[in-house]
């Protein structure tokens, strides 16, 4: 079904490797590739976490194909007639999946490479392995598969501008620094760290994840009182949806919140509170 990358279902986990060579590149058969998995999960409650990471160890994704950027318009068009290009609007469909997306990088992820991380959720990267660079400024453009929207959001303006003005690679511990990464992780303990994180996000219901990615996305861009008239509809989203109310019964019914022993003990109740619902 997919030519740029093969997939691989693991419980609800669904494990996306790009595998394109000789290098990954984002091209149109990546972007038609990459709807087309969005049209598969935009309204699939069974898988409940993507991750994406790559076959060759030296690359996640190249870049976009310059072939793609030739074409372009020579003379300014006005903002009336701008529309999303391709490439934006299959990353944005990535970035409004329902289900927890993690990109795991253990190699080169430059520009659109880049950018599609970024367009994750959260995002691991291999130390010695991974890097990193938004080039676009030195071939005389910007950043436009969302890396200048999403930048800032992720690391605020000052280092936004300095890994897009710069033009030059940096690694996974820069990238922790800069906040364009969750965290940096050696090589031999990426892939555990990932796969226990996607398993454990994949335990909880569905329609809970959606809509704590839904709540936090949103608030990003609201004052603090219409975010929280936001978290109440989102609330309500999930006890319509989810078993929770009958969880908070069944809770309510033991000395689940006032026995010291269970403080101590919370997180691993927790989980053993979970039966993998869609």
């Amino acid at each position: 079904m997919y030519t740029t990358f093969k997939t691989n279902k693991k419980d609800s986990v669904l494990y996306v490797t790009f595998d394109f060579p000789p290098v990954n590149i984002q091209g149109v058969p990546m972007i038609a590739d990459l709807n087309r998995l969005c049209d598969e999960l935009e309204n699939n409650r069974e898988i409940k976490v993507v991750v994406f990471q790559s076959a060759n160890p030296e690359i996640f994704i190249a870049h976009t194909d310059i072939d793609m950027l030739q074409n372009l318009s020579e003379e300014p068009v006005p903002m009336e007639q701008v529309k999303l290009s391709p490439l934006q609007m299959a990353l944005n469909r990535i970035a409004k999946l329902p289900q927890a997306t993690i990109a795991k990088i253990e190699g080169m992820a430059r520009g659109g490479g880049h950018e599609l991380a970024l367009a994750c959720d959260m995002r691991f990267a291999a130390r010695g392995k991974a890097v990193f660079m938004q080039m676009e400024v030195g071939m005389g453009v910007l950043p436009c598969g969302g890396g200048s929207s999403r930048m800032a959001r992720q690391t605020g303006l000052g280092k936004a501008l300095e890994i897009i003005l710069s033009a030059q690679d940096f690694g996974a511990d820069e990238a922790e620094q800069f906040g364009t990464i969750n965290r940096a992780l050696d090589p031999y303990e990426i892939t555990e760290y990932v796969d226990k994180l996607a398993t454990r996000i994949s335990k909880f219901p569905s329609a809970s994840i959606e809509n704590c990615k839904r709540m936090v996305y949103a608030s990003i861009d609201m004052p603090i009182e219409d975010a929280l008239l936001h978290e109440d509809y989102h609330l309500y989203q999930c006890t319509s949806q989810t078993s929770a109310v009958e969880r908070f019964k069944q809770a309510a019914k033991t000395d689940f919140q006032d026995s010291l022993e269970n403080q101590r003990n919370f997180e691993p109740l927790l989980m053993t509170m979970q039966n993998n619902e869609a």
